[in-house]
């Protein structure tokens, strides 16, 4: 029976933890290269003709936009303490948007946003997956230049030993990519232009809110290295030079990472692709089947930072301009693969003070990828 030593994570919880924060203010096209990168069409997010007839007056960042504001998808607080030999997993992510006195601040071209960081706690289960694995939790708060909270968030790190998960795989199938005929891509982009009108035709204005309301669904995909790479360049954390570091302590990069997954920041010192994560490190696994198979995964595969921004920005289409996100609460059951199309579903389940809608997302046959909950606030 494998085993985990995590003695070591005994020393990093509740600590303050430490990273890195923007060197230069967001940045317009930071704002659109997201709604891009994220497959979210919403002219609110790019169309500067479109913004000005808002609420805002202005292009305003999508609520989901706060986890590019971190130098490691908010992930880097859950994976404190070493654990030799193992990767990591995203397992979900919970969100607290504003200080839940008032109305969140929402992100506009020219704010400065920095974190501050905390290892909050772990635990270890056996999993069916990789045998003993932890679940450990950080949290990351993202202020303004003017010290408000534009949100909190608490990350899950699932941390395992890829060995032991290549033990328990039975299977190759799930290494070949499923193949889509030209029929079945083009009934696909038509469900996502039905989606896409869904928004479009509220424009400015308010979504009919009642209990049961089913929302429309959104499709992303199929899913390759060319739309996980096109993820991964909107994150500022592969901008070279894009981060200052706090100097507070961090484990990060003494984890315990496989060596094929490290990076070399020695060599990063005079190459900064040598630790740019998706030609090289923890991260390369995403885009090269190569890695994913080493990791115990069948190819390559979604961030889980994108998965919950593809609720976040759900959830979000849906309210419309007077809705705004208090608390949403999300699980990553299984990655977004390559070859794969995602849909994301959602329901109103309570109405009142706050509504809250259920959201589920699921793959082309029907199995569960993520799953939470979302309240919305409407002004």
């Amino acid at each position: 029976m494998a085993s985990l030593d995590v003695s070591d994570l005994e020393n990093w919880v509740g600590k303050a933890i430490g990273g890195g924060n923007l060197r230069d203010p967001i940045h317009v096209n930071d704002i659109r290269r997201w709604a891009q990168a994220m497959h979210n069409p919403h002219p609110l997010y790019f169309d500067e003709e479109y913004a000005q007839g808002s609420r805002f007056s202005q292009i305003v960042a999508p609520q989901s936009f706060t986890v590019v504001c971190s130098d490691s998808h908010g992930a880097a607080p859950a994976v404190q303490g070493r654990l030799e030999g193992t990767q990591m997993l995203f397992g979900g992510d919970e969100w607290w948007f504003g200080d839940g006195k008032s109305s969140a601040p929402r992100i506009f071209p020219g704010d400065s946003i920095r974190q501050e960081r905390r290892f909050h706690d772990y635990s270890v289960k056996d999993t069916k997956f990789a045998g003993p694995t932890v679940f450990a939790r950080g949290d990351t708060t993202y202020l303004n230049q003017r010290g408000e909270t534009v949100a909190k968030q608490r990350s899950t790190a699932i941390r395992y030993q890829p060995e032991e998960a290549r033990k328990r795989k039975n299977s190759k199938a799930d290494e070949v990519e499923p193949e889509w005929s030209d029929a079945e891509k083009a009934a696909l982009e038509e469900k996502k232009l039905a989606y896409y009108q869904s928004f479009r035709t509220l424009g400015h204005g308010r979504p009919k809110i009642e209990k049961g309301l089913k929302l429309a669904t959104r499709p992303i995909g199929p899913h390759s290295a060319l739309t996980f790479t096109t993820e991964w360049r909107a994150y500022l954390m592969n901008v070279w030079g894009a981060f200052r570091p706090d100097g507070l302590p961090t484990s990060l990069r003494q984890a315990g990472w496989l060596k094929e997954m490290d990076k070399n920041m020695e060599a990063a010192k005079v190459d900064p692709a040598e630790a740019d994560g998706l030609y090289k490190g923890s991260s390369r696994g995403h885009a090269q089947p190569k890695y994913a198979q080493l990791i115990g995964l069948g190819r390559g595969y979604g961030y889980g930072a994108s998965m919950g921004a593809w609720i976040l920005d759900y959830v979000s289409n849906w309210a419309g301009e007077s809705g705004e996100i208090v608390h949403a609460k999300l699980s990553y059951v299984a990655p977004a693969f390559t070859g794969d199309a995602t849909f994301v579903d959602g329901e109103v389940i309570e109405t009142g003070e706050l509504v809250v809608v259920k959201v589920a997302m699921s793959n082309q046959k029907g199995a569960a990828v993520a799953s939470g909950t979302a309240e919305i606030r409407f002004v």
